[in-house]
């Protein structure tokens, strides 16, 4: 017939590989792409953290390292304010190696000399200070490292985990944790590591996946025993797992055959029940009303303990009978899943046996109540109060300030992670219009879970610090978007756009580091907490030191 006309598919224009950009943004490969990052990250704390004068990054390296000096020497824990539990307790465990090892002399209250002898002592703090520096480090770069193998596991490119990989470690938040001994990151990381476990975990069928929901349940804890800010992205985690599924979540064989499968789960019920007993002892102290009463905690709802918990465990099953119905998982694996949640939470809940304290038992499991006893007097007044208008002004108030954060020009901020919005938001209607439904409804999701947490952050400033709970949740919708758009990397304007955003990703994530190096304000201000938090440390530039016992 008429060999003129020739299909248009067969004059596109073959891809050129060389004009890839994801192989130009990620030029050295899987391996050595990781540690380029982690090198950067390593310089970005030599050059901006290790080597700051002690006293620069106080609030909480203080604190925090008083707590462990304090614990070397048979003392109680004080700091309970969040609790800052695990870093505490990682804290006391490194500087008791440091010492064996002969590397740190200054690992216990004791050894710390005198401030009447203001070199000897500043010699000391110094050494304990940096120390705990190395540690924020460490434990920094381990999370990056952790991110890289799990999200290499939910998107099919490797070379959009390794992009993923960068925005993560040099995000506002982590870049200020490497160099901080603050309680947010051991407590958001293990939430986020549990989300991408799920998430790996939900997509494929196996008959260990309840293990993986165990895990990820203990992980949640143990976030939640660094910091009860954590409830909030524990709370989201629920709910976001439910896009996350696909024709290979059904259940495989193993778990519908009636007699494996529920021997599986009546194994998975005595385990559950066995660690439920021997969580059985905090739980009840938890709730103990004569120890709330003493710590000045206030019910949230109805004036009883325990609601919003209970609540928390009926969203939790609720979620996972949806997901089952959604993604046809059996009735057995199901429930054999909610027996290993209800066990790895209850074996993680037994970490806090270690360096036993009530005031940390109460605050874990009233996460609410003990965010309660430090926020504005404002958000105080509505939270205690029966007047719903109040609470919802107040969240709306919070989203408005957010979303003027996330403009960045309505309110400038240290973090990289609001230019990725830029593109996530239009990136989620392209997606839809596109077919891509589920990959935009994971997106949304996780974006509005970020916006939702930190609407809620905004009562306590929103700090750099703060960032680490939802900056992962950004990176990843991100990641999922350009996972399923990838075509989308060949558009003439692909390239220069990433590399704009990788220059400002860089710039603006370090600009809260550089700008402590360069600080050159004195330690004064930290004689307003000193005798509270530190009572047994007398610190030289202080005019009331208290007296050590």
């Amino acid at each position: 017939m008429n060999q003129s006309s020739t299909p248009a598919f067969t004059t596109t224009a073959p891809i050129d590989p060389a004009k890839d950009p994801f192989d130009r943004l990620t030029i050295l490969g899987w391996r050595w792409g990781l540690t380029a990052i982690v090198a950067g990250l390593a310089a970005s704390f030599f050059l901006f953290g290790y080597a700051l004068i002690y006293w620069r990054n106080a609030d909480m390296d203080f604190m925090v390292i008083y707590n462990a000096l304090a614990l070397n020497d048979g003392k109680p824990q004080l700091f309970f304010d969040h609790t800052a539990y695990m870093t505490i307790l990682s804290a006391k465990l490194w500087f008791q190696v440091l010492h064996a090892l002969g590397l740190l002399d200054a690992w216990s209250l004791s050894a710390i000399p005198s401030a009447s002898n203001t070199a000897a002592f500043d010699a000391a703090m110094t050494s304990a200070v940096r120390a705990g520096r190395l540690l924020a480090w460490l434990i920094a770069t381990g999370c990056v490292l952790i991110f890289a193998a799990l999200i290499r596991r939910v998107v099919r490119d490797w070379r959009i985990a390794q992009i993923s990989t960068f925005a993560f470690a040099f995000s506002g938040g982590l870049v200020m944790h490497s160099r901080i001994l603050r309680s947010e990151l051991v407590a958001a990381c293990p939430v986020i590591f549990a989300l991408l476990i799920l998430i790996v975990a939900g997509r494929r069928a196996s008959p260990a996946r309840p293990l993986a929901m165990a895990v990820a349940a203990g992980l949640c804890v143990l976030g939640l025993e660094n910091k009860v800010q954590a409830i909030l992205l524990i709370g989201a985690l629920p709910l976001l797992v439910i896009p996350f599924g696909g024709a290979a979540s059904a259940s495989i064989a193993f778990w519908s055959n009636t007699r494996s499968a529920w021997l599986a789960m009546g194994v998975a019920a005595a385990t559950a029940t066995a660690a439920a007993w021997g969580a059985w002892p905090l739980i009840a102290t938890g709730f103990d009303r004569a120890l709330l009463d003493a710590a000045h905690f206030h019910p949230l709802l109805l004036g009883r303990f325990g609601i919003y918990q209970a609540a928390l465990l009926v969203l939790i099953g609720g979620c996972m009978i949806a997901y089952a119905t959604i993604w046809r998982v059996s009735a057995a694996e199901t429930l054999a899943s909610m027996f290993a949640v209800a066990a790895g939470a209850s074996i993680a809940l037994l970490a806090l046996d270690l360096e036993y304290n009530t005031s940390n038992v109460i605050a874990v499991f009233n996460p609410l109540e003990k965010m309660l006893t430090f926020a504005d007097a404002n958000t105080t007044n509505v939270a205690n109060g029966s007047n719903l208008l109040g609470v919802v002004l107040l969240l709306l108030d919070g989203v408005a300030s957010v979303v003027a954060r996330y403009t960045f020009m309505l309110h400038s901020s240290p973090r990289p992670t609001v230019f990725l919005t830029w593109l996530i938001v239009p990136g989620i209607v392209y997606a839809w219009r596109r077919g891509e439904k589920l990959a935009a409804i994971q997106a949304l999701m996780l974006l509005l879970a970020a916006i939702g947490i930190d609407a809620l952050g905004v009562r306590r400033g929103l700090k750099s610090e703060y960032f680490i709970f939802t900056d992962p949740l950004i990176i990843l919708a991100g990641a999922i978007l350009l996972d399923a758009l990838s075509d989308l990397r060949f558009h003439k304007w692909a390239y220069p756009v990433a590399a704009v955003l990788f220059g400002l990703h860089i710039a603006v994530g370090q600009a809260e580091p550089i700008k402590y190096a360069l600080k050159r304000g004195g330690p004064e201000s930290i004689c307003d907490w000193n005798r509270y938090y530190l009572p047994l440390l007398p610190l030289p530039w202080c005019a009331f030191p208290p007296v050590r016992t």
